[in-house]
């Protein structure tokens, strides 16, 4: 049996969540049209029969990590960290590339002085022939601003590591194929990828080839997770993150950047009911009181259109009714505060509740 670690990378908004649930059949990541929607490092298993004599039983643990951008606040550098842990730990890499966003590049077929490579501009991607060469392709993407700085920025880590690393072009049936040789032209100068694999998550196109190439790359091993286990992640993390994706559709640009989401209460139903209902209480944090305004709406009806939305997806996870709390605090300044952003991860919540759980009296105790 083959197994490892696969570290899902690439800029925000280019669909690692969308591949990740893809990938395993089930809503492991929340994904919304907005950029940064990912904020923590989730794992996704793949378990993967054995096809005689075409391909061994495989487990894969996807990790799928925050978009890659340069920091600004500690969210932000938190948030970079995440993607660092996840290189540390892995014994594949694929680097995610949105083809939309490339889609579109002039091709100038203009000669070039000789002994240039490789090299990127801030108005797109810009590629040099190699050393002896007298004509080569210079592709730009018109209107295009910093976009190799951070793409730069993205194959910066991935240079560092020391395992495979494939390219995954994705969203492939939003642009024509003859589209894609000169882009894969272009990264491919960037950095010299063991696999390049065009996905279309969305129609599930190209996902076999992507799962079998990893397979054949995986270590000898065995299953890091029971076989019907698909996430590492606690319900209420899940529960706090499918409230924040109801944030993000509900809210304009500026407030879901600053709404952070933490389940207060988990009251789960008693065993055997007949008819099973989960007890949720969560705050939603902004930073400005003119946020929370927004967040509750007129009359209340802003935070029950959220409630509502993230309800229906909790009771499909949970499978039982929910009775949804929610209230919103303002914390100005939360996103640079590192106590509060430490606060946000799951496996800090985790360990709080059980040194919590630790220190309450149980029925047993003698009065000292």
């Amino acid at each position: 049996m083959r197994s490892g670690f696969v570290a899902i990378i690439g800029r925000p908004n280019v669909g690692k969540s969308t591949l990740l649930n893809a990938l395993t059949g089930e809503k492991v990541a929340i994904v919304t049209a907005k950029p940064q929607t990912t904020r923590n490092r989730i794992l996704g298993v793949v378990e993967i029969p054995a096809r005689k004599g075409q391909q061994p039983a495989a487990q894969i643990v996807f990790v799928d990590t925050p978009g890659v951008h340069k920091p600004g606040t500690q969210l932000d550098r938190r948030m970079l960290q995440e993607v660092h842990n996840a290189l540390e730990s892995r014994d594949l890499v694929l680097v995610l590339v949105d083809v939309t966003r490339k889609s579109g590049l002039n091709v100038d077929r203009s000669p070039v002085p000789k002994g240039e490579g490789p090299r990127a501009t801030g108005a797109g991607l810009e590629t040099r022939t190699t050393a002896g060469q007298e004509t080569g392709a210079t592709l730009r993407r018109s209107g295009a601003t910093n976009v190799s700085n951070e793409d730069e920025f993205l194959f910066s880590l991935v240079r560092k590591v020391d395992c495979p690393v494939f390219l995954v072009l994705t969203k492939i049936d939003l642009i024509r194929k003859d589209e894609l040789l000169p882009l894969i032209d272009a990264l491919t100068r960037q950095y010299s990828f063991a696999q390049v694999i065009p996905v279309s998550a969305r129609k599930r196109d190209g996902l076999d080839v992507l799962v079998r190439k990893i397979v054949e790359v995986l270590p000898q091993g065995q299953r890091y997770f029971p076989k019907d286990q698909y996430t590492d992640q606690p319900v209420r993390f899940m529960v706090a993150e499918l409230i924040r994706e109801s944030i993000l559709i509900e809210t304009g640009e500026e407030v879901p950047y600053a709404a952070a989401v933490v389940v207060e209460e988990f009251e789960e139903p008693e065993p055997k009911a007949m008819n099973p209902l989960t007890r949720i209480m969560a705050a939603i944090y902004c930073e400005r009181t003119g946020q929370k305004a927004i967040l509750i709406g007129k009359g209340g009806s802003k935070l029950k259109e959220t409630g509502t939305g993230a309800r229906r997806k909790i009771e499909s996870l949970l499978d039982t009714r929910v009775y949804l709390e929610l209230h919103v605090i303002v914390e100005p300044g939360w996103r640079e505060s590192r106590a509060f952003v430490e606060r946000l991860d799951w496996r800090n919540q985790i360990e709080k509740l059980a040194e919590d759980q630790a220190g309450e009296p149980t029925g047993d105790d003698e009065p000292s």
